[in-house]
């Protein structure tokens, strides 16, 4: 499982979902669909409309990957924090039942407040 508390890894920006769907198309199944994905050097995020699933490229080749999938089902609490004047990067906490918490941080172009209001209407 992919260490979360390594901030380091997720360091994301938004990128083109055509570009990350053929990584995450054999876990996607029937009725789910990708709306939106965050690319670091190597790893990636993608937020469906069931799930997040982050991807950590691991090896010289990056041929072998780690694909853990959180539901969002098990959301018990999510924070976000925008970006600043100073501190040009945004923030994601989410904490899950049975796993503890998440945080992904995201360069200042992403849309914080939409993935928010995204994972409000499947959390809430």
């Amino acid at each position: 499982m992919i260490d979360f508390q390594k901030s380091a890894v997720f360091k994301l920006s938004p990128c083109d979902p055509r570009d990350i769907e053929p990584a995450v198309a054999p876990l996607i199944i029937a009725g789910e669909q990708v709306l939106s994905c965050f690319k670091g050097v190597r790893d990636f995020v993608v937020f469906t409309n069931k799930r997040l699933i982050a991807v950590n490229v691991q090896g010289m080749t990056g041929k072998k990957r780690d694909y853990t999938s959180l539901p969002y089902n098990k959301i018990q609490a999510f924070s976000i924090e925008t970006a600043g004047t100073f501190d040009r990067d945004a923030e994601l906490d989410l904490w899950f039942s049975g796993l503890g918490s998440v945080r992904l941080e995201f360069k200042g172009s992403a849309d914080i407040r939409g993935l928010g209001h995204m994972i409000a209407s499947y959390v809430l």
